[in-house]
């Protein structure tokens, strides 16, 4: 099945497939075209209630702004919209950051990019954070360039975190960052790690091994064929000293190890950024941060109470059953945007709650739901699933902000064997 990349354009919201369609987004007109070659085999995930376009094209239309969520509240009011090119501005700073951000200002437009005002929280998971945490990293590595510490101090790293979220601000990003990520200033510092300088670093890790498997990463094998990430964990269990912890090569966690194991990882990769050049970490990180997000759902998904009462015993298509299905979906898809990969773990995890609740027959199936149906709508059926490795935004005078979306056909939503989820693989045998 052939693939194809949907490009959306943000100021224009361009996007390029079988279907070609526009928005216009509230108080700034988004445009996205839509010129349809419909499949009439197809129907909706509402097929058992109303009939959609045969074919034809759709005529430019107005999202409501329920389709834009709040990243603090999904489902309730939802903020006004913000004009599509805010003017930037010179930040007021704090002057207690002792760095010439210039030296990073690639990193610092990337990030402003892709955290932008307006997308930040529906792109925040998979884009966003994981921007704005590969820039901390940087940052953090550039930092102590001239000295032999990898790490900042805690008021130091106070105030050159408030530097950059406001830096950031001024290039267009949101100034909600902090709440919208998990990174704080205190990733900056080290934490509980008891490396935090190059010499006992070197003294301690495997730099050569470590380099060489961080410096070039392959993006289509390291998430199942891993060879950066066990260079990293590597040389987080020697600089923590949890060496003694280790049964079959893992490590036995309690609370107290998970916080010295991500405080010592914070410390690896400022190393890293410190040796490799900005383009090459950045990228690293990025691969890294996409390995890690798509191992899990990141919707809020409630206990589908409504939807298993009305197809518990459902063996063929019920309208009942799918109009409950529908409305349920039609909530999470409000939350963001969210990878291919991540909607397969979101549909199989509801899926197991529908098994567990004693919905046995594929409901996915008889009331045609989509992968795509798990992420935020672009226009009726047309879900936007970002790719495994999310492309970075990109903003230009002419077509705005772009991102590009990955849709497979019309994949349908896989249903779960068992309603008990242990683990999910989506690597293949062997890998």
């Amino acid at each position: 099945m052939d693939h194809v990349k949907t490009i959306i354009r943000l100021k224009g919201f361009w996007l390029h497939l079988p279907l070609q369609f526009a928005i216009w987004l509230h108080s700034f007109y988004t445009v996205l075209s839509l010129q349809a070659a419909s499949d009439p085999s197809h129907i909706s995930s509402a097929s058992l209630l109303a009939s959609p376009p045969k074919s034809g094209t759709f005529e430019p239309f107005e999202i409501p702004p329920s389709v834009i969520p709040n990243f603090s509240f999904p489902v309730g009011s939802l903020p006004p919209m913000y004009p599509a090119s805010p003017l930037n501005y010179d930040p007021v700073l704090t002057g207690r950051c002792p760095a010439n951000f210039s030296a990073i200002s690639s990193i610092v437009e990337l990030t402003a990019s892709d955290c932008n005002h307006q997308f930040a929280a529906i792109l925040g998971n998979v884009i966003c954070c994981p921007q704005f945490s590969s820039l901390l990293h940087i940052f953090q590595g550039f930092h102590s360039i001239n000295s032999d510490k990898l790490i900042l101090q805690n008021a130091v790293a106070d105030d050159c975190f408030q530097d950059i979220v406001s830096i950031l601000a001024g290039k267009g990003a949101s100034m909600s960052i902090p709440t919208i990520c998990p990174t704080k200033a205190s990733n900056l510092t080290g934490g509980s790690c008891p490396v935090k300088d190059i010499t006992s670093f070197e003294k301690t890790v495997n730099t050569s091994k470590l380099l060489e498997a961080c410096s070039t990463i392959d993006q289509l094998k390291e998430c199942c064929r891993p060879i950066c990430q066990p260079a990293v964990m590597e040389a987080v269990v020697k600089i923590s000293g949890m060496q003694s912890f280790m049964n079959d090569n893992k490590i036995v966690e309690t609370s107290d190890h998970v916080d010295v194991l991500n405080d010592c990882k914070g410390v690896v990769y400022a190393y890293i950024s410190r040796k490799l050049t900005h383009d090459k970490a950045n990228n690293a990180f990025r691969i890294l941060s996409a390995c890690k997000v798509n191992k899990a759902c990141p919707l809020s998904l409630k206990q589908p109470s409504e939807v298993i009462a009305a197809c518990k015993n459902v063996a063929a298509p019920s309208p009942s059953c799918c109009s409950s299905l529908n409305t349920y979906i039609a909530g999470i898809q409000r939350q963001m945007l969210i990878t291919n990969k991540q909607a397969i773990m979101c549909a199989i995890t509801l899926g197991s709650m529908l098994r567990k609740g004693g919905v046995m027959t594929n409901i996915y199936e008889l009331c045609d739901v989509d992968l795509k149906d798990f992420s935020l709508q672009a226009m009726g059926p047309e879900g936007c699933l970002l790719q495994s490795l999310p492309a970075d935004m990109k903003y230009d005078n002419s077509s705005g902000l772009t991102f590009i979306c990955d849709l497979r056909d019309n994949i349908e939503a896989p249903w779960p064997s068992s309603s008990s989820i242990t683990s999910i693989s989506l690597c293949a045998p062997g890998n």
